[in-house]
């Protein structure tokens, strides 16, 4: 079975949103409205809304690294993922955890990056030499 994710949460200012969305992440913008924006988020459905934002505290502890929770993300392929961290990097992005590697030589082998949205929304893009590997 194949199918789109879809997350909806909240920020407290679309335009900002858009700003960020739009211009540093390089997602396409799909439907809005007054109150909501709807966003291609590396092939899923990203919904942002007014409201309030995640309150988010770095409690998860994964290979030995605080990392902020709740977050959510996208996984990219691998040379995709380098891409877009020279971009980021590029644009002077605010890093929660710099663009890494971990796992190196293990199953789940990945890079990652964590950064926050403008709203303090946690990010983590992860990338995968192998996506079929991705839940090994």
């Amino acid at each position: 079975m194949h199918s789109i994710f879809h997350l909806a949460f909240n920020v407290t200012n679309l335009q900002q949103a858009c700003d960020f969305y739009t211009n540093v992440l390089g997602c396409k913008q799909g439907r809005r409205a007054e109150t909501w924006v709807d966003y291609n988020f590396f092939g899923h459905q990203l919904s942002l809304h007014i409201g309030a934002p995640f309150v988010a505290k770095s409690t998860g502890l994964v290979d030995g690294i605080k990392v902020p929770m709740p977050h959510f993300g996208a996984v990219l392929a691998l040379p995709d993922w380098l891409i877009l961290a020279d971009q980021l990097r590029s644009k002077e992005l605010n890093f929660v955890i710099e663009p890494c590697q971990r796992f190196a030589g293990q199953a789940g082998e990945q890079h990652t990056m964590f950064f926050l949205d403008p709203f303090g929304n946690p990010i983590e893009l992860k990338g995968f030499s192998d996506l079929n590997k991705v839940f090994d």
